[in-house]
């Protein structure tokens, strides 16, 4: 999604049409994800950086 898309005007003149919507943000809330990671790992030595590209590098 791009992020110019949160900028947008939502205009909605039917009430029912207006409700869905409330709803739908509601339910989005209620079942949004947790990130799996609290925080990116900074890795600064160089051992531990090549051995991460070098696993990465065997998936492919």
């Amino acid at each position: 999604m791009a992020t110019s898309s949160i900028f947008t005007q939502v205009k909605i003149t039917d009430p029912k049409k207006a409700e869905r919507f409330v709803e739908a943000l509601e339910s989005s809330e209620r079942t949004r994800k947790k990130p799996s990671a609290p925080s990116i790992p900074i890795l600064s030595d160089k051992k531990a950086i090549r051995g991460w590209i070098a696993k990465r590098g065997s998936r492919q």
